[in-house]
Protein backbone atom coordinates (compact mmCIF):
# COMPACT_ATOMS: atom_id res chain seq x y z
CA UNK A 1 0.00 0.00 0.00
CA UNK A 2 1.70 3.36 -0.58
CA UNK A 3 2.41 5.69 1.99
CA UNK A 4 -0.38 8.03 3.03
CA UNK A 5 -1.00 11.37 0.82
CA UNK A 6 1.01 8.90 -2.32
CA UNK A 7 -1.96 7.47 -3.34
CA UNK A 8 -1.89 7.50 -7.27
CA UNK A 9 -5.10 9.57 -8.72
CA UNK A 10 -8.23 7.98 -9.52
CA UNK A 11 -10.05 7.51 -12.62
CA UNK A 12 -13.34 8.59 -12.85
CA UNK A 13 -14.48 5.01 -12.92
CA UNK A 14 -12.60 5.25 -9.90
CA UNK A 15 -14.14 8.05 -8.24
CA UNK A 16 -17.70 6.75 -8.78
CA UNK A 17 -16.68 3.35 -6.92
CA UNK A 18 -15.08 5.68 -4.11
CA UNK A 19 -17.98 7.94 -4.10
CA UNK A 20 -20.40 4.78 -3.03
CA UNK A 21 -17.49 3.87 -0.21
CA UNK A 22 -17.55 7.49 1.43
CA UNK A 23 -21.11 7.21 1.35
CA UNK A 24 -21.68 3.56 2.70
CA UNK A 25 -18.88 3.48 4.25
CA UNK A 26 -18.43 -0.19 3.77
CA UNK A 27 -19.39 -2.34 0.89
CA UNK A 28 -19.13 -5.50 -0.01
CA UNK A 29 -18.05 -6.19 -4.01
CA UNK A 30 -22.11 -7.34 -4.17
CA UNK A 31 -23.25 -4.50 -3.16
CA UNK A 32 -20.78 -1.80 -4.99
CA UNK A 33 -22.11 -3.84 -8.54
CA UNK A 34 -25.22 -3.94 -7.62
CA UNK A 35 -25.27 -0.55 -7.51
CA UNK A 36 -23.52 0.05 -10.68
CA UNK A 37 -24.91 -2.51 -12.58
CA UNK A 38 -28.37 -0.61 -12.50
CA UNK A 39 -27.00 2.87 -13.23
CA UNK A 40 -25.03 1.79 -16.64
CA UNK A 41 -24.74 -2.02 -17.02
CA UNK A 42 -21.16 -3.19 -15.67
CA UNK A 43 -19.97 -7.14 -15.45
CA UNK A 44 -19.48 -8.30 -11.42
CA UNK A 45 -15.87 -8.86 -12.87
CA UNK A 46 -15.15 -5.51 -13.78
CA UNK A 47 -16.53 -4.36 -10.06
CA UNK A 48 -14.15 -6.85 -8.43
CA UNK A 49 -10.99 -5.88 -10.20
CA UNK A 50 -11.50 -2.45 -9.82
CA UNK A 51 -12.39 -2.86 -6.10
CA UNK A 52 -8.87 -4.95 -5.89
CA UNK A 53 -6.93 -2.35 -7.84
CA UNK A 54 -8.44 0.81 -5.49
CA UNK A 55 -6.93 -1.59 -2.57
CA UNK A 56 -3.81 -2.23 -3.90
CA UNK A 57 -3.35 1.52 -4.56
CA UNK A 58 -4.04 2.20 -1.00
CA UNK A 59 -7.40 3.46 -1.75
CA UNK A 60 -9.44 1.17 0.36
CA UNK A 61 -8.83 -1.90 2.39
CA UNK A 62 -10.45 -5.17 3.22
CA UNK A 63 -12.19 -6.37 6.39
CA UNK A 64 -12.61 -10.23 6.92
CA UNK A 65 -15.41 -11.60 8.98
CA UNK A 66 -16.05 -14.95 8.57
CA UNK A 67 -16.88 -16.21 4.89
CA UNK A 68 -18.01 -12.29 4.49
CA UNK A 69 -15.63 -9.60 2.39
CA UNK A 70 -16.32 -6.29 2.88
CA UNK A 71 -13.90 -2.69 1.68
CA UNK A 72 -13.92 0.11 3.46
CA UNK A 73 -12.38 3.71 2.60
CA UNK A 74 -8.56 4.37 3.81
CA UNK A 75 -9.55 8.16 3.20
CA UNK A 76 -11.86 10.45 3.67
CA UNK A 77 -13.63 12.12 0.72
CA UNK A 78 -12.77 15.64 1.86
CA UNK A 79 -8.71 14.38 2.22
CA UNK A 80 -9.44 12.40 -1.37
CA UNK A 81 -10.09 15.79 -3.08
CA UNK A 82 -7.55 17.95 -1.08
CA UNK A 83 -5.12 15.55 -2.70
CA UNK A 84 -6.79 15.51 -6.27
CA UNK A 85 -7.05 19.41 -6.07
CA UNK A 86 -3.51 19.62 -4.95
CA UNK A 87 -2.26 17.41 -7.74
CA UNK A 88 -4.19 19.60 -10.43
CA UNK A 89 -3.02 22.55 -8.83
CA UNK A 90 1.09 21.36 -9.37
CA UNK A 91 0.48 20.04 -12.76
CA UNK A 92 -1.84 22.53 -14.30
CA UNK A 93 -1.42 25.52 -12.85
CA UNK A 94 2.60 24.86 -11.16
CA UNK A 95 1.41 25.49 -8.11
CA UNK A 96 -0.22 28.85 -8.76
CA UNK A 97 -3.43 29.04 -7.05
CA UNK A 98 -4.12 32.47 -8.27
CA UNK A 99 -4.06 30.95 -11.91
CA UNK A 100 -6.40 28.37 -10.87
CA UNK A 101 -8.78 31.00 -8.98
CA UNK A 102 -8.66 33.40 -11.97
CA UNK A 103 -9.29 30.49 -14.73
CA UNK A 104 -12.29 29.69 -12.75
CA UNK A 105 -13.53 32.64 -12.65
CA UNK A 106 -13.07 33.51 -16.30
CA UNK A 107 -14.59 30.22 -17.19
CA UNK A 108 -17.47 31.18 -19.33
CA UNK A 109 -19.59 27.71 -17.87
CA UNK A 110 -18.95 29.52 -14.14
CA UNK A 111 -22.14 31.50 -13.37
CA UNK A 112 -21.86 34.76 -12.20
CA UNK A 113 -23.75 33.34 -9.08
CA UNK A 114 -21.26 30.75 -8.50
CA UNK A 115 -18.19 33.67 -9.23
CA UNK A 116 -20.00 35.84 -6.77
CA UNK A 117 -19.85 32.92 -4.11
CA UNK A 118 -16.15 32.15 -4.69
CA UNK A 119 -15.21 36.15 -3.90
CA UNK A 120 -17.29 35.74 -0.96
CA UNK A 121 -15.23 32.44 0.37
CA UNK A 122 -12.19 34.30 -0.30
CA UNK A 123 -13.22 37.30 1.74
CA UNK A 124 -14.58 35.06 4.40
CA UNK A 125 -11.58 33.17 4.55
CA UNK A 126 -9.42 36.36 4.42
CA UNK A 127 -11.24 37.50 7.39
CA UNK A 128 -10.90 34.06 9.39
CA UNK A 129 -7.08 35.16 8.97
CA UNK A 130 -7.01 38.43 10.60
Amino acid sequence: MPPTGNRPPLSEAQVEIMNLFWEHKTCSVADVWKILNARRGISRNTVHTMIIRLEEKGWLRRKVSGNSVEFMPTVTQKKAQQQTLRRLLDTVFSGSIEGMILTLLNDPTVSQEDADKIRSLIDQAKGDDQ
